[in-house]
């Protein structure tokens, strides 16, 4: 038996991306329906790191007062330990380049933010409905996309006696995270770029293991990236004494461990003392899920759209873990798809609601081009351990440089500033000399 529900546009998945869109078609009237297979809140293999220029975002939605009532923890800075056990610190201090935002981070778990932001959606007007899974797109004769069949997840187990419902849309949405069904549907998924699954280096793929830990030693305002040649690991307050620690991995290590991540995570502890000694190494706490393979340098859709559907946040571009700036990307894409979409369904015809898609694709890439290029660079560093090694001698003595480039890390300040080639020259320099200080 089949069921039919409409709606103007279908979000699929409800994560900050998805919630980010449906809000901001809600606002202008729009008939949204956002689905999520998962019931809201799940647990998200997620650094659980909100960056300083997503607040802005935050604010805007209505969301940013209550995540901080949440108990979201501030965060000011990042410490990267490297290698050879080299130290630098980077501050989010540079008020020039960040006017109207603040220069403090938040990190709360996702369990938390994701409710936040879908009651903001909501509030908007959109409609929510979890524990549905989209199973296929609806076509019609010409091949574009008008809708999904969609059944419950709670009966996966008894398909075969699920109803299947169709719910018809003008426009379908993919925002359901790195291995979107939407984007699979389409053809388009995100690629790493070419060369990108070697075993080694920049390209190689990685797994990615997270777990919360109360008691970690020593946590203060700041992530903490610790660098190893087997991979790197990120330390950060989530709020309430509760720590999220994220631990990527190659994948040719890393993937046994993917069927047991505690004893994974336990055993990393043990034969890297640096964090271990930081941590329970009788147990990881709880484990979120793990992410991967994925390419360290990330991967990105060759374009983010079809006729009659669009693709958004990690759907569309996912970052590796650690780079900081993943649920600014979700909001900040659903911020620019919004007014795209809201054309597409005011268009006489479905070319002109394609051009309306094609204007988001160059909008998008005219946004984060330069975002993609720094990602790649950030792979390929921690990717080479004589690398880091190098770049935390360069910036020992050069807090200017450090600021610059932890703030380009979290996406706080503008790619391109770090893309120059004079700064990039500085960054791998010798130490000669004082650069200014921090006070910590």
């Amino acid at each position: 038996m089949t069921s039919t529900v409409r709606a103007d546009v279908v979000v699929v998945g409800g994560g900050p991306a998805g919630a980010a869109t449906a809000w901001a078609l809600a606002r202008n009237g729009v008939d949204v329906l956002v689905l999520d297979r998962a019931h809201v809140p799940r647990p998200t293999a997620c650094a659980d790191y909100v960056s300083p220029q997503a607040t802005r975002l935050l604010s805007a939605m209505g969301a940013l007062e209550a995540i901080e009532g949440a108990g979201a923890a501030p965060v000011t800075g990042m410490t990267i330990h490297s290698p050879s056990g080299g130290r630098v610190h980077g501050r989010f201090a540079l008020r020039a380049v960040t006017a109207g935002v603040r220069t403090d981070g938040l990190a709360l778990q996702r369990e938390r933010l994701d409710p936040i932001l879908l009651d903001r959606a909501r509030a908007a007007g959109a409609r929510v409905r979890t524990g549905v899974d989209v199973g296929d797109l609806v076509r019609d004769a010409t091949g574009r996309v008008i809708g999904v069949r969609v059944h419950d997840t709670d009966g996966a187990k008894h398909r075969e006696a699920q109803s299947l419902r169709t719910i018809e849309a003008r426009i379908v949405v993919g925002a359901d995270g790195r291995d979107s069904v939407v984007a699979q549907h389409l053809g388009i998924s995100p690629r790493a770029p070419h060369g990108a699954h070697g075993a080694h280096g920049a390209h190689a793929r990685r797994i990615a293991f997270v777990a919360h830990q109360r008691g970690v030693k020593a946590m203060g305002a700041s992530r903490e990236l610790y660098c190893f040649a087997d991979g790197y690991c990120e330390l950060i307050n989530v709020g309430e004494g509760i720590t999220s620690i994220t631990i990527v991995a190659p994948a040719a290590l890393a993937l046994r461990g993917s069927a047991d991540p505690e004893g994974f995570v336990a055993r990393w502890f043990a034969t890297h003392p640096q964090v271990g000694s930081r941590c329970d190494v009788s147990g990881a706490g709880s484990i979120g899920r793990v992410a991967g393979p994925f390419a360290a340098c990330g991967a990105h859709a060759r374009r983010a759209w079809a006729p009659g559907a669009a693709l958004v946040g990690d759907a569309a571009d996912s970052s590796a873990p650690v780079i900081g700036a993943g649920i600014y990307a979700a909001l900040r894409g659903g911020e620019i798809l919004g007014p795209y979409l809201f054309e597409a369904l005011r268009a006489q015809s479905p070319a002109r609601a394609d051009h309306a898609l094609e204007a988001y694709e160059r909008s998008r890439a005219h946004e984060f081009a330069a975002r993609w290029r720094v990602e790649r660079l950030i792979g390929a560093a921690l990717s080479a351990p004589a690398l880091m090694d190098r770049l935390a001698r360069s910036l020992e003595q050069r807090h200017d440089l450090a600021d610059l480039l932890v703030g380009a890390f979290d996406g706080f300040v503008p790619a391109r500033a770090l893309l120059r080639l004079g700064v990039i020259r500085q960054l791998f320099a010798p130490p000669v000399g004082g650069g200014g200080s921090h006070d910590d």
